[in-house]
Parts: structure tokens; C-alpha cells; sequence
């Protein structure tokens, strides 16, 4: 990333939505005053304050002369805040601190509760530079939290992690995206992105929406054709808590599955073939779009049950990623059926066996394991 003009507009600005994290803050602060690799001047910080009541603001400004990265601090009240609301108004400051100049300035978003890496920033942007235009990391709950949590739920996580990995190997070997290769993972979550801020003002910044911001956003940025890189090298890490200050975050998550031990699985965590039968999908969508044939080729929306009037709508769509979630919005065939976390060992092993002949025919066919175009109107994607 090319150096700050001035000592006021670094070129790659942290945002982090803070909400009564008196007890962590300076843990998290300290963390991003210890990054490596990066010019002197080139990153800035910006805390979005709203509705604190426990002294993190006092903490703050206390930490302020001690830290070697330059600061902006915003403290709001606002009944209607939530974690959308309040990870959009931190990351638009960084976009607006950065400023028009910097063409590849660069936002990244952390959690008031969470400890990034002394390469963290580095990280990022060495993937930004190799052509993404946002990256998304991984997270590790603490360790001495971690401990207090019941072992019921460590060995859910660890199943849950074993056929999220196997189900993206095989997605990124049957649909594969060159800016977003194998190894990869699926994680999208506010406590570990980065994206340049012309694409992040692109798709008009972060949503402001109460749950899940943080995937709608990675979603939208797929959705207009940017390269998102699920790094698996960018791991930072969260708290284990149980009581969170956003509702539906990791904290809601975990305590949830302590209540309730058989709640589903992520959405994607579904059956390995109505899995394959997506990736299949998406990948010969991709490839009918860049031929201009979604139009005159109709098998594809009589297999997925899309109307008429839809395939057309969908055909007409400028941007192939637009095209595929549209599909997979409208499709009932492409519904997503989560599993249940006790039926993942048995999914786990079946996958494990399916993945080996994937891995041959991906290699064997070139990357070819659809079968070539039909003639027009014929049915041109597998049956699940």
C-alpha cells in the first residue's frame, strides 16, 4: 500500500465499534499498538463509542498519549443503536479519514473484545496486494475462556470445523475462484475484515442492518464481482464470554448452543450432495453468463423450477455474481437445509470418501467436471 501524504490521512485506518468493553479494551488497543511490518505514519485507528456507561471512554483517552498510532475517538448516544448501525458509522470514519486521494487506502474492522496479531494489518494487505479487494480471517475463541466452556461444545466446534473444511475444499475444486484459492475457509465475521475503501464505498459501505452485517457486506462485495480472499492465515482472537454487547454475536452463538445442544448447523453445513449439487450450480451459471448463453439456454431454470418471467430477469442481470445469488435466492431446489450437530459424524466420513474422487476428476478433467454445453434448451446441469 503506498505511504500516508501526511501525518493526518494514513493510508490503512482499524475501525472498531466499541459498547462498554471497559475490561478489554486496553487488551485490544495494546494489540493494534503492536503491529509489525507497516510504515511509520501509515495506520490509523478509529473508535466508535455509542452508548458506553461502564468509564471505557475514561480508559480510552487514558491509553491515548501511550499508543504510537494516531487515534480518532467518536462517543454517541443513540436509542436505536446495534451492531450494524454502529460497525457502518466506525468504518465510514475510516473511509472518510483515509480521504479521496488514497486510491488504495484500506479499512479494516476488529471487536472491541478481540486481540489481533502483531501481523494482522501486514497480513491483510500482502493479501489485498495480491489481488483481493477485501479479505475476510478467522477467529480463535481465548484460550482460558475457551476452558470455562462446556466440553460438549468444544466437540461440536471441532466437527463443525472438520465438514465446514471439507465441504469448502470441495466447493473451492468444483467452482473455483482464483483470487480465493484452496486452502481457504468460510468465515465472514466483523472481528477479522479488510477491504479497500473504494469497494467498501462501492457496494455503499457496511449494512446498517441489527444481525449479520458482516456477511451481508462480504455477500454485496461478491454480489458486484470484488475478490474476496477467506485468508486462513489471518486469525485473530475473540472472546469465549457468554454475555455479549450485540445481539446475534459470538457470544449469543455460544450460549445458545449451551441451552440448546442440538440447534442446527450453519446454513452452508448442509448434505454433501445437495452440497455438490450447489457448487455444480453456481459453477455452470458462472460459465453460461461470461458465454452470454443464460438467455438462450433454459435447461438450467426448468432444473432449478425457476419461472419463466424469473430465468429471464436473472439471464439479464450485468454481473455473473449477481446472477448466481439470485438464482439460489428464487430456486426451491437450492434452499439451504442445514444439518444437525449429531448427524455431522456420519456427513464427515461420507464426505471424506467423496472428496477423493473430486480432488482426481478436478485434476484429471482440467477443472472440467461439468459435462460441455447442450444444445439450447436442454437440461445443462446435474441432477442432485
Amino acid at each position: 500500500m503506498p505511504a500516508p501524504t501526511s501525518p493526518t490521512s494514513p493510508s490503512a485506518v482499524i475501525a472498531i465499534p466499541v459498547r462498554n468493553e471497559a475490561e478489554r479494551i486496553e487488551a485490544c488497543l495494546r494489540a493494534i499498538d503492536a503491529q509489525t511490518g507497516l510504515a511509520p505514519g501509515s495506520l490509523g485507528l478509529v473508535l466508535f463509542l455509542n452508548n458506553c456507561t461502564d468509564g471505557t471512554l475514561g480508559l480510552v483517552e487514558a491509553l491515548r498519549p501511550r499508543l504510537s498510532v494516531p487515534m480518532r475517538v467518536t462517543h454517541v448516544e443513540f436509542a436505536g443503536a446495534h451492531a450494524g448501525w454502529a460497525r457502518r458509522e466506525a468504518m465510514n470514519a475510516a473511509a472518510e479519514w483515509i480521504g479521496p486521494d488514497a486510491a488504495a487506502g484500506t479499512i479494516l474492522s476488529t471487536d472491541a473484545d478481540s486481540r489481533v496479531p502483531p501481523d494482522w494489518v501486514a497480513r491483510n494487505l500482502a493479501a489485498l496486494r495480491a489481488g483481493a479487494d477485501a479479505v475476510a480471517g478467522r477467529i480463535e475463541l481465548d484460550a482460558d475462556e475457551a476452558a470455562l466452556l462446556p466440553p460438549s461444545l468444544h466437540t461440536r466446534g471441532r466437527l463443525e470445523d472438520a465438514y465446514s473444511a471439507l465441504l469448502t475444499e470441495m466447493e473451492a475444486r468444483i467452482d473455483p475462484d482464483p483470487y480465493d484459492p484452496w486452502p481457504c475457509h468460510r468465515t465472514t465475521i466483523g472481528a477479522t475484515l479488510a477491504v479497500t475503501r473504494d469497494a467498501y464505498l462501492a457496494v455503499d459501505g457496511m449494512p446498517a442492518i441489527a444481525l449479520g452485517e458482516d456477511g451481508a457486506f462480504v455477500a454485496a462485495l461478491l454480489r458486484q464481482g470484488f475478490h474476496v480472499r477467506h485468508a486462513p492465515d489471518v486469525v485473530v482472537t475473540v472472546s469465549g464470554r457468554l454475555v455479549g454487547r450485540a445481539p446475534g454475536g459470538v457470544a449469543d452463538t455460544i450460549r445458545a448452543r449451551c441451552e440448546k445442544p442440538d440447534s442446527l448447523c450453519d446454513a452452508r453445513l448442509e448434505a454433501v450432495p445437495r452440497a455438490v449439487f450447489r457448487y455444480l450450480c453456481r459453477r455452470r451459471l458462472r460459465r453460461l453468463h461470461a458465454g452470454g448463453r443464460l438467455a438462450e439456454t433454459q435447461g438450467w431454470a426448468r432444473l432449478l423450477k425457476i419461472s419463466e418471467a424469473d430465468a429471464a430477469r436473472i439471464a439479464a442481470l450485468p454481473l455473473a455474481g449477481l446472477a448466481v445469488a439470485e438464482a439460489e435466492r428464487v430456486s426451491p431446489r437450492l434452499v439451504y437445509r442445514p444439518l444437525g450437530p449429531f448427524e455431522l459424524p456420519r456427513h464427515i466420513r461420507f464426505a471424506t470418501l467423496a472428496l477423493g474422487p473430486i480432488r482426481t476428476l478436478t485434476r484429471l478433467a482440467n477443472r472440467r467436471i461439468v459435462a460441455p454445453p447442450l444444445r439450447s434448451g436442454a437440461a445443462a446441469l446435474p441432477t442432485p
